[in-house]
């Protein structure tokens, strides 16, 4: 099996410590392969640079060279899951949804730490639009940007955690979210030091993934994520310009 993991920004040093996650979660016999865009921000902490990376996902996923059983976009809170889904016949699982469904097995209620409060609203919408807000007691921010995960980690792990101890104390979760791909790997300090389950969006990505390739089941086409319909597409793919 070989599930591609698109990160959604242009960082390569960021999209080799995701697959090295998504590596440690997945199955003998399992090839993961991560893939950075050709174009793109740095960085994703806004809805400008997300619309920008569901572009750059769709665009190196499609011409990725080689046959592939899923892909995961590891990136929370982002746009474009729905633009993959139309255009593969692949299973597509995004961190966001199959982090929030995964902690729903876990516990009562759940809350996300993710990385700047501008994340925050982005993470709401998304959730809310997957149906997956019911059960979130709250979304938290760190107040560290993206890039700042892999420059300290150190200091990351002490934010999250502090994060994460008043969403366990005072929004009543039982159940903590790592709200960015950044965060893969972290899972087990933080943990430690809260004493709660803490999901890392691209382990739990991984998990479903390989259970829907294994199950033999993927993305309905019938109504809403059918291919998109032939017609005249300008410039696209962006890389073969």
């Amino acid at each position: 099996m070989r599930i591609l993991v698109a990160n959604v920004n242009t960082t390569q040093s960021m999209t080799d410590s995701i697959a090295e996650a998504a590596r440690a979660a997945a199955s003998p016999g399992t090839e993961i392969v991560g893939i950075t865009p050709h174009f793109g921000a740095d960085s994703c902490e806004g809805n400008f640079e997300s619309y920008l990376a569901a572009i750059a996902v769709m665009d190196a996923v499609t011409r990725y060279e080689g046959e592939f059983d899923a892909v995961i976009q590891a990136g929370y809170g982002e746009h474009g899951r729905e633009g993959l889904q139309e255009l593969l016949d692949v299973p597509v699982v995004d961190i966001t949804e199959a982090a929030a469904s995964t902690a729903m097995y876990l516990g009562h209620k759940y809350s996300v730490v993710t990385t700047l409060d501008r994340a925050v609203p982005l993470i709401e919408d998304r959730l809310k639009l997957a149906g997956l807000d019911a059960r979130c007691a709250s979304v938290r921010a760190s107040g560290l940007g993206v890039l700042e995960l892999e420059e300290d980690p150190d200091r990351a792990v002490k934010e999250i955690v502090s994060q994460a101890e008043m969403a366990v104390g005072d929004d009543k979760a039982e159940v903590i979210v790592l709200g960015c791909g950044g965060m893969s790997g972290l899972d087990a300090q933080i943990r430690e030091c809260c004493g709660v389950p803490v999901v890392d969006g691209v382990a739990a990505a991984v998990a479903v993934a390989e259970g829907l390739v294994r199950l033999g089941l993927s993305t309905s086409k019938v109504r809403t994520y059918a291919r998109p319909r032939e017609k005249k597409v300008i410039g696209w793919p962006l890389s073969a310009r």
